[in-house]
C-alpha cells in the first residue's frame, strides 16, 4: 500500500471513529490520536473564544517514527481570514508572537506545539470557537504532506499544564 493510500485510510478510520463514537451523544466524543505514516498526532486542541475574541490558537503533539525529519509548512480551514505558523520568543524579558515559515518535526523525535511555544495562529474569526465543539484543520507537512485533524475545542479556561502534578490539585 502506498503512502498516500495510508493516510487516506488512517484519514477514514479517524472520521469513522470520531463520527461512530460521537452518535447521539451531546458532547463531543474524538480520538485524541490520529496516525498518519510515520507521523503520530496527539490531543489536538484550541481554546474556545471569549467576547470579543478575533484569534484563536491550535496546539497538538506531532510525533515522528521516520528516521527523516519532517516540517509542519502551513494549516488551512474555512471560516478564518487566514492561518499562520507561530513561536513565542523572548525579546529583552517581553514575550513576543512571530510567524515562522514551518515547524520542524525531528527524526525519530517529537514537537508538542503548546502555549508560550509553537503553535497554529487563527486570525480573523468568521465566528467564535465554541466549547464541545470540533474544527478541522489540514495540516501540510513537507514530508508526509496534507493530514485533516479535527481539533476539539476546549473551554477557555483550559490548562493542560494544570492537568498533571500538584498544579491540579485544589487546596
Amino acid at each position: 500500500m502506498n503512502n498516500m493510500t495510508k493516510k487516506h485510510l488512517s484519514a477514514l478510520a479517524f472520521t469513522l471513529v470520531t463520527g461512530l463514537t460521537s452518535f447521539g451523544m451531546s458532547s463531543v466524543a474524538m480520538a485524541t490520536e490520529l496516525v498518519a505514516g510515520d507521523l503520530k498526532l496527539s490531543a489536538p486542541w484550541i481554546r474556545a473564544s471569549v467576547p470579543g475574541q478575533v484569534n484563536g490558537a491550535g496546539y497538538v503533539q506531532i510525533n515522528n517514527q521516520a528516521a527523516q525529519a519532517d516540517r509542519l509548512i502551513s494549516a488551512t480551514t474555512n471560516g478564518v481570514n487566514r492561518v499562520e505558523l507561530h513561536t513565542i520568543i523572548n525579546e529583552n524579558g517581553v514575550a513576543k508572537m512571530r510567524e515562522v515559515p514551518g515547524i520542524d518535526v525531528p527524526a525519530s523525535g517529537m514537537v508538542k506545539l503548546m502555549p508560550g511555544g509553537f503553535h497554529i495562529m487563527f486570525l480573523g474569526l468568521s465566528a467564535p470557537f465554541k466549547a464541545d465543539t470540533t474544527v478541522p484543520v489540514t495540516l501540510k507537512f513537507e514530508k508526509a504532506g496534507e493530514v485533516k485533524v479535527d481539533f476539539e475545542i476546549k473551554p477557555p479556561t483550559y490548562n493542560p499544564g494544570a492537568m498533571s502534578g500538584h498544579d491540579s490539585h485544589k487546596h
